[in-house]
């Protein structure tokens, strides 16, 4: 396969993990404003179980839709390898935050607002939908590598020459 084609799929398969990532960000965002200034948690609990919650939509999401075209392994081998992807994901996120937040409020001599620490939480997002499309890509929902004619041939059963 040519590089502009190659590309080009490589782009659109983006471009669908890029709706549902958003739509797992709104879901991770508001639940994070819920937990931190709802019901008054800490940042790096409210970041995860934000992220527990947005993985639902990200799994379904990407199952059947972003990489609907690759091949299946087991639901379950493909559901650890998501989970463990995300729980990777998840820590890297938090930590993030943490870091962050910690980091503001040492600059600022006071515990940063909501607008520091959302921007902080925005900024572990985008890091995170870089290593996640990766991680998906190429490990969780991946392709099945070309098989050789020989090997064809036998899980085909036809005779071989």
């Amino acid at each position: 396969m040519n590089q502009p084609s190659r590309m080009r799929r490589v782009a659109r398969l983006g471009s669908r993990f890029l709706v549902v990532g958003g739509l797992s960000t709104l879901i991770e965002i508001g639940v994070f404003n819920l937990l931190v200034y709802g019901l008054d948690w800490g940042v790096v609990a409210a970041k995860i179980t934000a992220s527990a919650v947005a993985l639902i939509n990200a799994y379904f999401g990407n199952r059947e839709w972003t990489f609907r075209h690759r091949d299946r392994r087991s639901r379950a081998s493909e559901l650890a390898l998501f989970l463990g992807t995300n729980v990777v994901c998840t820590a890297l996120g938090a930590g993030i935050v943490w870091v962050g937040v910690e980091t503001a409020q040492a600059l600022l001599g006071r515990a940063p607002g909501a607008v520091v620490v959302n921007g902080v939480n925005l900024v572990s997002i985008v890091i995170i939908v870089l290593v996640r499309f990766a991680l998906y890509h190429w490990v969780v929902f991946r392709t099945s590598p070309p098989r050789d004619a020989t090997e064809a041939a036998v899980s085909a059963d036809i005779p071989r020459p």
